[in-house]
């Protein structure tokens, strides 16, 4: 697995792509993305490439939320 890095103009735009990449892994896998990470923290999925980048992409939406309400 190939490590990426992304980087945004702001929290917002970070937000944004984050929050439609979180969609679509959502959509393809019939599971809302916070039951997903609970699942996934307590072992109950693979480590398939897809739910690394979830699991990494849902910790960075959650990181990035309080720091919105700043704004």
């Amino acid at each position: 697995m190939q490590k990426r890095r992304i980087e945004y103009n702001s929290p917002v735009d970070a937000l944004t792509a984050i929050s439609k990449r979180l969609t679509g892994y959502d959509n393809k896998y019939s599971m809302d993305s916070e039951d997903f990470f609970d699942k996934y923290g307590k072992g109950l999925a693979e480590d398939t490439e897809d739910f690394v980048n979830w699991s990494n992409d849902y910790q960075h939406y959650m990181a990035i939320l309080p720091g919105l309400s700043l704004l």
